[in-house]
């Protein structure tokens, strides 16, 4: 892909507007200008960035009348750039982030002007001391956040997407709201394709965070959790997976209560729909193995 167009797509509930700001001022101090900006309220009005802040590109805001959950909200953006059909790109940050480097953009552009197979570059995620939690290093085992190459995941919270991959892959799982839309959008890219690289020197500094802050948190990991392999295992391997993921769950939470919602949750990804299923090929799981993350575990 020669010289890719570069698009920022970021989705907010309105509750951080200090945070997108200065989000927002890290993209504009880039070496390479985005040639769009996509800003999408999730369940909420935004202000004219345009006129508060010295902004690159055209920007355009999206206010939704409901809370769409992360992966349905960067789907809104999405579908703008689609309906605009002038980018290659998108790179989508969490709206708590802060790009500390000048030359993430132009830095993702050279990577995919390298390689027409590249579908996903994920982040390093850093707290402003310079710290990477270990759960934001995107192999299992690994300890060592500089340490990139080909994975088979990457982070939400900043990354970038190849539109030629997700005409293929389809966009985000919507339904999922939270927890574990990166994984089936890594499933299906890995199935398709498609390349996904962690590149560590892409650094988006983000406050430290745990994923059980929010109060949904164990309902809906474990209901996703059933959704993500009802949509993309192979049928041999749905209980094995759903098998370790239990036993994993009752050897790693404390909590009674904890244990309750989790549970549920589950119940609920066996009960409800969980879409569209595509399971992947034998070769692609073959290829999660050996890239260090089998999809049984």
């Amino acid at each position: 892909m020669a010289e890719p167009r570069i698009a920022v797509a970021v989705v907010t509930m309105g509750n951080r507007p200090a945070e997108v700001d200065a989000l927002l001022e890290s993209v504009a101090k880039q070496d390479l200008a985005p040639a769009r900006i996509v800003i999408v309220g999730n369940g909420c009005e935004l202000p004219d960035f345009a006129d508060r802040l010295f902004l690159p590109g055209e920007v355009t805001t999206i206010d939704v009348g409901e809370n769409l959950g992360c992966p349905g909200g960067r789907n809104v953006a999405l579908a703008r750039l689609r309906e605009y059909g002038d980018v290659d790109v998108v790179v989508e940050l969490d709206d708590d982030g802060l790009l500390v480097d000048a030359d993430v953009l132009s830095r993702v552009r050279d990577l995919y002007a390298a390689d027409p197979r590249l579908g996903i570059v994920g982040f390093r995620i850093a707290d402003e001391h310079g710290e990477t939690q270990r759960r934001h290093v995107p192999r299992v085992g690994a300890s060592d956040p500089m340490q990139g190459g080909y994975v088979t995941g990457f982070l939400g919270g900043g990354h970038a997407l190849s539109m030629a991959m997700l005409a293929e892959t389809g966009d985000w799982p919507a339904e999922f709201f939270f927890a574990h839309e990166e994984t089936d959008l890594a499933w299906r890219a890995t199935d398709a394709g498609w390349k996904i690289l962690y590149a560590p020197e892409l650094l988006l500094q983000h406050p430290k965070t745990s994923p059980a802050r929010h109060a949904i948190y164990h309902r809906v990991t474990a209901r996703n959790r059933v959704w993500l392999v009802r949509r993309n295992l192979p049928l041999l391997l749905i209980p094995v997976h759903l098998g370790v993921w239990i036993a994993v769950t009752l050897l790693r939470t404390r909590s009674l209560g904890g244990l309750k919602a989790w549970f549920g949750g589950f119940a609920e990804g066996v009960r409800k729909p969980a879409g569209h299923r595509r399971p992947m090929k034998w070769r692609t799981v073959w290829r999660l193995t050996r890239l260090g993350r089998p999809p049984v575990i």
